[in-house]
């Protein structure tokens, strides 16, 4: 379990770009030299960097990597890591886990799990780190694509219940389809964690892609929400993802059982979730890119992690 002060710490080292870290009770191995934090000269003032509801939301610039790194060193943390290879998705998980192990939570130990109905084309010969593991989880071919969005969040509860929540502190729950390009470290990690989908940062709310019939649980009405979340990145502690993807298995379920598919299938009942309960940490679109969106957006500073282009008609076996 993360010790108390570490959750604090990392909101009050990321909360706005403002680093005022000497505020909490740390160990004197902690306290670095670091540049100092002026109140009144925020670090980026060309984005929202905390929520209304006060959680932080990580962008480049907003944190010292230095300090994050240097805060979690010390308590050998596990971050459980689930990523779903079914069919011919398969072929994206070599570049997947070699992205990874160059930007993903790099000197912590992460334990991947990978979902596949094709054991044989996981690729073990990737080098892992140390204290890395890759752990194959068998799981049966689905009639359609949009079944295997549908299950994700089954499997994931399952899975917490019957040996992740022994192993891991954290975990993140990642497409496959995505390659890393720069660092996603501990100044990721929170209670409860989101990021903000790349294609509608910009846009009012009532142009959010939301399920809006009301017979569908993961119904949100117009004029309510806060951001829209994509489900290629979501995580936080293992109590926290585990009532997350509980919740959204059993509405998953009363929907099919009205005879009902939300529009985006698990992504719809992932925001109802996360408009219901608030995350404490939002990754801002750095995080979870697009690379049809190119280069062009002046706020993003750095792209860390990215959804590949693909013809999809093509890696989708059925319709």
């Amino acid at each position: 379990m993360l010790p108390k002060q570490l959750h604090c710490l990392l909101f009050v080292v990321i909360a706005g770009g403002i680093i005022i870290f000497w505020l909490v009770s740390t160990p004197a191995s902690l306290r670095l030299q670091t540049k100092q934090a002026m109140l009144m000269e925020p670090v980026r003032t060309d984005v929202l960097t905390v929520t209304p509801w006060l959680a932080p939301i990580v962008w480049e610039g907003t944190f010292d990597p230095q300090v994050i790194d240097e805060a979690f060193r010390s308590y050998n943390l596990t971050i459980a890591t689930t990523v779903f290879a079914v069919g011919k998705y398969t072929r994206f998980l070599r570049d997947f886990l070699e992205s990874a192990e160059k930007h993903f939570m790099v000197g912590l130990n992460v334990q991947y799990y990978v979902f596949t109905d094709m054991p044989s084309h996981v690729p073990i010969t990737v080098t892992l780190g140390v204290g890395r593991r890759l752990n194959v989880v068998k799981v049966p071919k689905f009639d359609r694509w949009q079944e295997i969005s549908l299950r994700r969040m089954e499997l994931i509860q399952t899975a917490i219940e019957e040996y992740i929540h022994q192993r891991a502190n954290y975990i993140f729950c990642l497409d496959v389809d995505m390659i890393f390009h720069g660092r996603v470290g501990p100044e990721a990690l929170g209670k409860l964690v989101a990021a903000i989908h790349p294609w509608f940062y910009w846009v009012p709310r009532n142009e959010y892609p939301y399920e809006r019939r009301t017979i569908s649980k993961a119904y949100i009405p117009q004029d309510h929400g806060d951001f829209y979340y994509q489900a290629n990145i979501f995580g936080g502690a293992v109590e926290d993802v585990h009532r997350l993807t509980k919740t959204c298995r059993e509405h998953l379920e009363m929907d099919k059982s009205a005879g009902v598919e939300a529009v985006w299938q698990e992504e719809s009942h992932l925001n109802w979730y996360l408009w219901k309960n608030k995350p404490t940490k939002l990754l801002s679109p750095e995080y979870v890119w697009d690379d049809l969106r190119g280069q062009g957006a002046k706020e993003i500073k750095l792209v860390r992690f990215s959804s590949v282009i693909k013809n999809k008609a093509e890696v989708r076996e059925n319709p």
